[in-house]
């Protein structure tokens, strides 16, 4: 499941889809793990979904608990269809105290839900197996439509011009809803073949003369089957309609290579948050965040999921609801213990890890404990003095540089709505070292326009901010509506990164077998040394902070006394 996760969220980067669909598996753990990613879409990646739903071995029961399942999820697109029969039934047949038809099924969603869900209801541009009458078929399209339905989505097909006739068709008939025409990538030659028998789709003849000379390349196949579909596709989008549904089969590249084609990829929406939206029932209006999970998005979903609502406008208190314990939620490092040496080395001196942190600002390294993926893009305008910062040993694994009214269509920064600015002040979030933390408080202290947390892992908390409360540091003014502050920092919140922060370092430091110098050397560095948040408030400085490191003792000044195991010791003393 986790490869078509990670599928998903590559092609969510493409540009927001207007759903993604999630096709029904009938019976048992197959029925739960539709509902299971159609909750982790919207919640986790903040994509709309359409969740297929059958009549096919569907009592009403089931039915009335899978639309919950959708409701509870944030789900608001229902694709609702009468199904194939079970393999080993030749003929379809309705389950006992389920429904017949298509229609029944929309009738009873609209019924239960009113106008909540989109309803979509399947269209069949060659006409259905088990009626090839196009009139009779048209006709039935108009009751489903009737009943309540509001778009339909066809069936896979290659010819455009009966494609485009049935449509024309379809209007007449009276049915004016969007037509989602259905789209099969070419991904092989057998598979092109097999799939359109399967649907009784006709194979137009300047298809097969494309693809036959090169059926013994698959490249080749799904390079040509792209041209003819991209061809398809523009021919389909020049005629009037505005949306193409891909049947992508889990599969990315094919369907990739057409909409690049069509040009599509040039129109990738703009943020709308400075982070990840999630579509979660609760969550659609949630506007706040901590920043401290900016690089464990899914994480603070998951920590937050039980929450019964969600800051709308201004943080509150976030003792009420608190966070998630770690848990219950298998929060950790996501990284196999084999696969560490190979990502991060095996590191023996504090240079060693001080290095491969640079080395991750520097784009050297993919990713790190604390974030799964690179620096993110905004960040790259600091990475060097980001650089710079951890080669002196001082470890950072969260930052955002200053920005004093950036537009908010701007590549690097922008988020929100057009012609509005964004501002975000400095911000580091840093492991230091304890025999370094002194100096370096007193040197954050000095300027008043600085304000820090910093803790260990066992809570020692040390402060000089005056409240609790939170701290915007991102935050933007648009026209016509309140200032949007979206990101902040603030204590309660904070301490329970702080947890998780710490379990990620002491997971990777347990990667490494027992009693070895990677692993004492790490687990000393999570045991003693203390995780800082600092925030510039004067965020028209473009150096505010990286100034502060300027002649800060590096890590390299401590000694590093081993125990008789080759452990490093905790206490380290400073070189003047």
């Amino acid at each position: 499941m986790q490869n078509l996760y990670d599928r998903m969220e590559r092609m969510a980067s493409w540009g927001p889809p207007l759903f993604v669909d999630v096709t029904w598996g009938a019976g048992g753990r197959l029925a739960e793990l539709t509902t299971d990613m159609v909750q982790t879409a919207q919640e986790m990646f903040g994509l709309d979904t359409c969740m297929h739903l059958i009549c096919t071995g569907m009592p009403s029961e089931k039915v009335k608990e899978a639309l919950k399942d959708a409701y509870d999820s944030g789900c608001q697109n229902i694709l609702a269809l009468r199904g194939d029969p079970p393999r080993e039934q030749e003929k379809w047949e309705a389950t006992e105290g389920g429904f017949r038809y298509a229609t029944d099924l929309v009738k009873y969603i609209r019924a239960e839900y009113g106008d909540y869900f989109d309803i979509g209801v399947a269209g069949y541009s060659e006409g259905h197996p088990e009626c090839l009458d196009k009139s009779q078929n048209i006709n039935h399209l108009k009751e489903k439509i009737d009943a309540g339905a509001n778009f339909v989505v066809t069936q896979m097909f290659y010819d455009v011009d009966i494609f485009l006739s049935w449509v024309q068709d379809c209007r007449k008939a009276g049915v004016l809803v969007p037509i989602i025409p259905g789209i099969m990538p070419i991904t092989g030659w057998d598979s092109f073949l097999r799939r359109a028998k399967w649907s009784e789709a006709h194979i137009p003849q300047h298809f097969l003369d494309a693809l036959e000379p090169v059926k013994n390349d698959d490249a080749a196949v799904r390079e040509r089957g792209t041209e003819l579909l991209t061809e398809m596709c523009q021919t389909i989008l020049d005629s009037g309609l505005h949306h193409l549904h891909f049947y992508t089969m889990n599969l990315e590249k094919a369907t990739n290579m057409i909409i690049e084609a069509l040009g599509l990829l040039k129109d990738v929406q703009k943020r709308e948050m400075p982070w990840q939206r999630s579509l979660g029932l609760n969550r659609k209006d949630e506007s706040v965040r901590p920043i401290f999970w900016a690089n464990r998005h899914k994480s603070y979903i998951a920590r937050t999921k039980e929450w019964d609502e969600f800051p709308n406008g201004r943080w509150g208190d976030s003792r009420s609801p608190a966070f998630g314990e770690l848990e219950n939620y298998n929060i950790g490092l996501r990284v196999p213990p084999e696969e560490v040496p190979k990502l991060w080395g095996s590191p023996e001196t504090l240079q060693d890890v001080a290095d491969l942190f640079s080395n991750y600002c520097l784009g050297n390294v993919t990713c790190l404990p604390w974030s799964d993926s690179a620096l993110a893009p905004e960040a790259t305008v600091i990475q060097k003095k980001l650089a710079a910062i951890n080669n002196k040993g001082y470890l950072t694994i969260n930052s955002q540089p200053a920005v004093n009214g950036a537009k908010s269509t701007d590549p690097l920064y922008g988020w929100g709505p057009k012609n509005g600015y964004v501002y975000q002040k400095a911000y580091l979030e840093i492991f230091v070292h304890p025999g370094l933390l002194q100096a370096f408080i007193q040197r954050v202290e000095a300027d008043p326009s600085n304000t820090y947390y910093a803790v260990n892992t066992l809570g020692d908390l040390k402060t000089n901010t005056k409240s609790d409360g939170p701290n915007a540091v991102t935050w933007g003014v648009f026209p016509g509506k309140e200032i949007i502050q979206p990101t902040i920092v603030e204590a309660i919140s904070f301490l329970a990164w702080k947890d998780e922060a710490y379990r990620l370092g002491t997971d990777w430091a347990n990667s490494y077998p027992k009693d070895s110098v990677s692993r004492n050397l790490l687990s000393a560095v999570m045991s003693d040394w203390y995780l800082c948040v600092l925030v510039s408030n004067d965020f028209m400085s473009e150096n505010a902070l990286f100034t502060l490191f300027d002649d800060l003792a590096p890590v390299t000044s401590l000694t590093e006394p081993k125990t008789s195991n080759g452990a490093v010791d905790g206490d380290m003393e400073v070189h003047r």
